[in-house]
């Protein structure tokens, strides 16, 4: 072989096609070697998967993927540069600020500044505006590696102390970059773009917030400055408008509106349903169990406290002790006390159920389900209205089975959930599979296998699914069903997890169709997930505006004049007989001011009767959302109502 065909590689695009370039070429080269439109849209370059700088010289024969700005790892890559702009920014005009660290983040990136004067909302546009300069600079970003010793010494000199501890922490084999942007430059893994100028302008700085070094409340506080990048100014504004529709939908402000719920300091993380509320709750648990009724589950209720044995046991106490609120209870006669968990998931105490007789293999699938009320402790700056709590309900269920039923019960979950969210305003979802964390118990090759399985299913289904490497529960892996809102956002609801490790520590069993013993596999899964966060999920995809079996409130009659008022009532009671949830308003207001309250209320139906509906034993009938109205009989209008309100099930069903 020759010299110069030695010092050839083979690169394999994405197509399939290969090309030869010589060894050591970089990714812009190969991006200039395809064809000059890629050469000026490249970004990186993916080297058999892995991320890299464009210039980054490529060795071997590689699968190679030029990213552009249309690519889905282009947005980490922005908002990464970013984050370093802002730092950048942020040193050129307050000169002796420290930098810490700056990731990106969902939507955005941060950076965490060390300074003794604090950052106000007032800095921010100028600091844009710095940013914006230097992406009008186009400084070269140059990748350089550092002695270790040297590095640290550097940034010493600088001032730049914590810096300088990251280096020091940094793992022994782990190799020092530096990045310069022009003269600024910034300890990083990287991968950068090549330029400041490559950034675009689709950022915007957003608020500023308090930060400890390293998380640690122990050290010292920082200040945080976080902002959002996109990849133009098109996908910024349109970004946005939604977090503008977002902080309008926000379910905490229409809780309140709505006199739904209220949390209060006595009750950190814990939820006060106020009538209103609780109506929703109720058609939302008493719809999902007529669904999973039919689906052949049998409902049951398992206890708040057990003893800490059987978490142990469970392998619960290992992995989720900082998370369970813990009770001691005093046994009196000289005993220890006694330690309870409060149970933070519902899964042991189901396997308990299950082994109470002598299953067969004739029993299975064995499908339990319930609305366990569970607690977990979260922190406080964690918690959020009633999306992030401490106390919650699941709509959860196990089903104990076969190895050859996991796959048909996956498919039929999958058929119920898919039910369920439709009735419920979603017409799709999307499915990541979460493979195996660490640490994890129970055998690889059971891991192997239940990941293999959760692929047949979800081929045999026909729903594709993206990987969420690690994000598996401790036990097995799992599929989570994501659901996309009103205006585009993401909410991770339903899960199924292949568990072969609960049955082998709390030893459950079946008698097989060979009258050996076996231990059955254990299908943990739910569709919404928590009932208190799905109804925040509600909330803001609906805006409040909740179909009329949901709504809380489903029509208010309101009087014009007073003389309207007895059949105001009649019309009342007579909707509240077919079933109708309705209030009457007959207060002594303008009916304007009436038709104001009861939108920004949400109520569905305002029915207005005035002395010529009373005469016609008719109701002016007002939507919500809409300025016309239409004259319709009592009885028609209880007609209309009554077919409209009836659950989607019960539509299904024909019955009302």
């Amino acid at each position: 072989m020759s010299a110069e065909l030695a010092n050839d590689i083979r690169i394999t695009l994405p197509d399939g096609s290969v090309r030869t370039t010589t060894r050591g070429s970089t990714g812009a080269a190969v991006a200039a070697l395809i064809g000059p439109g890629l050469a000026k849209a490249a970004l990186a370059v993916k080297v058999n998967g892995e991320l890299k700088d464009l210039d980054w010289p490529i060795p071997f024969d590689a699968k190679v993927e030029i990213i552009t700005r249309k690519s889905d790892e282009a947005l980490d890559l922005i908002r990464h540069d970013t984050a370093h702009l802002l730092a950048q920014a942020v040193q050129e005009l307050y000169p002796g600020t420290q930098v810490t660290i700056g990731p990106n983040i969902e939507d955005g990136f941060y950076y965490d500044f060390a300074r003794n004067e604090p950052f106000t909302p007032a800095d921010l546009p100028r600091i844009e505006d710095k940013m914006r300069e230097l992406v009008a600079r186009d400084l070269p970003t140059k990748r350089t590696v550092w002695e270790r010793d040297k590095a640290a010494k550097h940034f010493l000199d600088l001032g730049e102390i914590y810096k300088a501890e990251i280096i020091r922490d940094l793992p022994k084999d782990e190799e020092v970059r530096v990045y310069y942007h022009g003269n600024w430059h910034d300890l990083c893994r990287g991968p950068h773009l090549m330029s400041t100028g490559k950034i675009g302008l689709g950022f915007k700085l957003t608020k500023i917030a308090g930060a400890y070094w390293r998380g640690d409340a122990k050290n010292a506080q920082l200040q945080r400055i976080y902002g959002t990048a996109w990849r133009d100014e098109k996908e910024l504004n349109a970004y946005m408008t939604r977090l503008e529709e977002s902080e309008k939908r926000d379910h905490r402000k229409i809780g309140k509106e709505m006199d739904l719920f209220h949390v209060q300091e006595e009750a950190v993380g814990q939820i006060f349903w106020h009538p209103n509320g609780w109506t929703i709750y109720r058609a939302l648990e008493n719809y999902v169990r007529r669904k999973i009724t039919r689906a052949d589950y049998r409902e049951v209720k398992t206890p708040q406290l057990m003893d800490i044995k059987l978490w142990q046991e469970s392998g619960h106490w290992e992995n989720y002790r900082p998370h369970m609120f813990i009770a001691e209870v005093d046994e009196g006669d000289h005993k220890e006390k006694r330690v309870l968990g409060v149970k933070p998931m519902n899964c042991p105490g189901h396997v308990q159920i299950f082994k109470q007789g002598l299953k067969s293999y004739r029993d299975l699938p064995y499908r339990l389900a319930e609305f366990g009320s569970c607690h977990r402790y979260e922190p406080s700056g964690a918690l959020h209205g009633i999306m992030r709590v401490r106390g919650f309900v699941q709509d959860d269920a196990h089903i104990f089975c076969t190895e050859e039923q996991i796959v048909p019960e996956t498919e039929r979950f999958v058929k119920l959930l898919s039910d369920v969210y439709r009735d419920l305003g979603f017409d799709s979802f999307s499915v990541k599979l979460a493979t195996r964390p660490t640490p994890r118990a129970g055998k690889e090759a059971d891991w192997d296998r239940a990941e293999a399985t959760l692929e047949l299913a979800c081929h045999r289904i026909g729903i594709p699914f993206a990987l969420n490497p690690g994000e598996g529960t401790f036990y097995g892996p799992k599929l989570e069903f994501v659901l996309r809102d009103a205006i585009g956002r993401d909410w991770q609801c339903g899960t199924i997890q292949i568990d072969y490790v609960l049955p082998e520590r709390l030893d459950a069993e079946y008698i097989a169709e060979d009258g050996n013993r076996k231990r059955p596999v254990m299908l943990h899964r739910a569709i919404l997930g928590s009932l208190e966060r799905f109804i925040g999920v509600l909330i803001e995809h609906y805006a409040g505006k909740f179909p009329l079996w949901l709504a809380p409130v489903q029509a208010v009659v309101a009087t014009i004049v007073s003389d309207a008022d007895a059949y105001a009532e009649e019309a009342t009671a007579a909707l509240k007989a077919a079933g109708i949830r309705v209030e009457t308003d007959l207060r002594n207001e303008k009916i304007n001011y009436k038709v104001r309250e009861h939108s920004l209320a949400k109520v569905p139906y305002l029915l207005v009767a005035g002395r010529r509906e009373a005469e016609q034993r008719t109701l002016a009938v007002r939507r919500l959302g809409s300025e016309a109205q239409e004259n319709l009989a009592l009885a028609d209008v209880i007609s209309m109502l009554r077919s409209e309100a009836a659950p989607p099930d019960l539509k299904s069903g024909g019955v009302a």
